[in-house]
């Protein structure tokens, strides 16, 4: 083994993470200190905001173009201000406050707030509805809840809580507030930006957010995150982001969405660097492509979904020089879109692969040459291991159960369980492991490459057949967008193979192109790989995270041969 080097890591984050790295600068091992009463507020923002008070930590762009400069002496002040608003409504250590924000500038003042009260934050996508609410509302207890003025968010709510008598404020953001909300952006200027912090201060492994899942085949479930849960994605923006200190960091995320906090907070800030954050109605991918130029963003983050979009762009039009590294997670990435990326712009796609209930997992890290395909090898955060069903680990190239160990405790980044929900956890966390319900396989280097959810297999004539591998090679046809692959019912097969193919704009998806299609599939896969049905699609459904729905797909299908 070559020669290694242990440090504390740079700035405000050395006080309390350690690591190991190679002579190549690759991650080999990560260690917390004295993180057991750690606040990410007090402890991150406002040990900045003394110490560098004019040190930019955000850069908003509105929808109208309006730009806000946010340093650390900023946000120390605005959460403060913002967490006496919260107390003089009623909201309390323990209570659970739902933000349902969209990107305005208030989510990040309004979280560090609750951090600081030591109430629970519980993020949400504007797109939900009265049963989605009702549902949330009392799943997770919410006390109250702050609400974009944009649309009919705030009305999906007022119905939702009629059914719901545990709401005890609801607060309004934006231009406009409807009758029985507060108005945030009028009533927190009327307070203090003095706050001293607690002698009981929620911190450690007092619960400090929690997410719903995607829910994609029931109710979403609600992964409970501890205030150690910032840490744990030091790695996440160090090592896998890269992020430059003096630097601007751009991740594509809502703030409904986990990846709002892997790209657009807790690393990123524990790093001392600045985040940028648009807060656009719809995804315009010109938009940002000029504001990567016109504001120098010089590390940038966005699903898989994006860069599919961003590929058929002529992308050599656009100032890309500020970039220095470019990242992916929320779902595989198809080699074929890593490889017209790099040739377009010279810059590997680093993937990486995680879920709402961890950091990243696994990674392309820093250091390390990406295998287009590959999400990279696990960090060394986590304690990762292939299982087979039995729970044996695989061997080399051998399809398991992504898990990690956790026989000595969850580590940081990991999340303490389901709320109120003790058979869900313990369907996934037993003897000693965290099951991720994900399956992939690893090489001779290490690298690990994703085959697909355990329930995304499809079993035919014996097979057991992962939907990327597949999916892949149709990412390879011409006028492929993107694809999912998934099971219809099989009188002989018992299951056989159906692709959902959207293709680009101004392709025609005619009879011809469908034959010509499965002409070059019959070239490039084996026989029990190959599509039985290929069908053409306007759009695929998706997640609010924008993670393809291919249990949506499946389930319609094999609805279809119900009696």
């Amino acid at each position: 083994m070559g020669k290694m080097t242990t440090k504390k890591e740079p700035g405000i984050a050395g006080k309390y993470i350690s690591t190991c790295v190679d002579e190549q600068g690759v991650l080999q091992k990560i260690e917390f200190h004295d993180i057991d009463r750690f606040n990410f507020a007090y402890d991150v923002i406002d040990v900045l905001g003394k110490k560098q008070p004019e040190r930019l930590a955000m850069l908003h762009v509105a929808r109208d173009g309006k730009e806000r400069r946010f340093t650390f002496r900023d946000l120390m002040l605005h959460s403060n201000r913002a967490a006496n608003y919260f107390r003089y409504l009623g909201i309390k250590k323990g209570d659970r406050v739902m933000l349902v924000l969209k990107r305005h500038y208030q989510f990040w003042i309004a979280m560090l707030a609750l951090h600081k009260i030591g109430a629970v934050a519980i993020p949400a996508t504007f797109l939900l509805v009265r049963k989605d609410f009702e549902y949330r509302f009392k799943a997770a207890k919410v006390s109250a809840i702050l609400c974009t003025s944009d649309g009919r968010c705030a009305e999906e709510v007022d119905k939702a809580c009629k059914s719901y008598d545990g709401m005890k404020a609801k607060i309004m953001v934006g231009s406009a507030v409807m009758k029985g909300w507060r108005n945030f952006n009028r009533d927190i200027r009327f307070f203090s930006d003095e706050w001293k912090r607690p002698s009981n201060a929620a911190g450690g492994d007092d619960t400090m957010l929690m997410y719903f899942t995607s829910g994609t085949t029931s109710y979403p479930k609600i992964a409970e995150h501890s205030h150690k849960y910032g840490l744990g994605h030091y790695v996440t923006a160090r090592f896998w982001h890269r992020v430059d200190p003096n630097g601007l960091h751009l991740s594509i995320a809502d703030t409904g969405w986990a990846k709002a906090l892997w790209g657009k907070f807790y690393g990123q800030w524990l790093c001392e660097a600045a985040i940028f954050t648009y807060d656009y109605d719809e995804f315009v991918a010109n938009d940002i492509l000029n504001m990567i130029g016109k504001y120098r963003i010089t590390t940038f983050c966005a699903p898989p979904t994006v860069y599919r979009v961003l590929v058929h762009m002529k992308l050599k039009d656009y100032d890309l020089s500020s970039l220095s590294a470019v990242t992916t997670a929320g779902e595989a990435l198809n080699p074929e879109i890593f490889e017209k990326f790099y040739k377009e712009t010279s810059l590997r796609i680093m993937e990486g692969f995680g879920q709402t209930e961890s950091t990243l997992i696994i990674g392309n890290l820093e250091g390390q040459t990406p295998h287009p395909g590959s999400m990279g090898r696990p960090n060394p955060q986590f304690a990762v291991e292939l299982l087979r069903a039995d729970g044996t680990p695989c061997d080399e190239r051998e399809t398991g159960e992504i898990c990690i160990r956790v026989k000595d405790g969850m580590p940081p980044g990991l999340f303490k369980g389901y709320y109120l929900d003790e058979q869900r956890t313990e369907n996934v966390v037993y003897k000693g492991y965290y099951h991720t319900g994900d399956t992939a396989y690893y090489d001779d280097e290490g690298y690990y490459w994703y085959v697909g959810r355990v329930d995304d297999v499809i079993k035919q004539a014996g097979y057991r057949i992962g939907p990327f591998e597949i999916e892949n090679e149709i990412m390879k046809l011409p006028h492929v967008l993107e694809c999912a692959v998934t099971s219809v019912p099989d009188p002989i097969r018992g299951q056989a193979i159906k692709a959902s193919v959207v293709l680009t704009d101004e392709t025609e998806g005619t009879d011809s192109l469908k034959k010509q299609m499965m002409k070059i599939l019959k070239g490039t896969l084996a026989s029990y790989k190959r599509p039985k049905i290929l069908e053409f699609v306007k759009d695929l459904p998706k997640t609010a995270s924008g993670k393809i729905r291919r249990a949506e797909i499946k389930a319609k299908d094999w609805e279809k041969e119900e009696p």
